[in-house]
């Protein structure tokens, strides 16, 4: 008796988390969650991504400061963290040419030089990071030809 009473016990826990679960995956399935950008995680991402040419120009604390930049940018335009989270009322867009102007500019002011070429595929990569942990929408077509999509814009 006293089996079949713990089997009945365990049968109303287990369909009592499955509701909970089935319940939260339907949530989850209308409302993505929020993205959750974590500059660390960024930074390794972004080692093990970047073209193995630039990444041999760099050193870790070149690519930090980049990065580090690269935030202060989306700072200098008001862009937080909750707008680089989908919302579908505001679209912030900018253009990747701006952010590479705007660090190549800092890192002067800071006593360091960098190359475009250096600054453009660490900005590039991090926009894919954003865009693979759900911060950022997709690539819009630049008019120029010759020039990879530079304008981005978040979700």
């Amino acid at each position: 008796m006293a089996v079949i009473v713990a089997f009945v016990v365990l049968g109303v826990v287990l369909a009592i988390a499955g509701g909970f679960v089935m319940r939260e995956a339907a949530r989850m399935s209308e409302v993505p969650p929020l993205a959750v950008f974590d500059p660390d995680d960024a930074y390794a991402w972004v080692i093990e991504r970047l073209d193995d040419l630039v990444a041999s120009t760099l050193t870790p604390d070149d690519l930090r400061r980049i990065l580090d930049f690269e935030l202060a940018f989306f700072e200098s335009r008001e862009i937080s963290q909750s707008e680089l989270q989908v919302d579908t009322d505001k679209q912030v867009s900018f253009d990747v040419t701006e952010v590479v102007d705007y660090i190549e500019l800092r890192c002067r002011e800071t006593g360091e030089a960098y190359l475009r070429e250096q600054i453009k595929p660490v900005v590039l990569c991090q926009v894919d990071y954003l865009g693979l942990i759900g911060a950022m929408g997709s690539h819009v077509e630049s008019e120029q030809e010759d020039v990879s999509p530079n304008d981005i814009a978040p979700a």
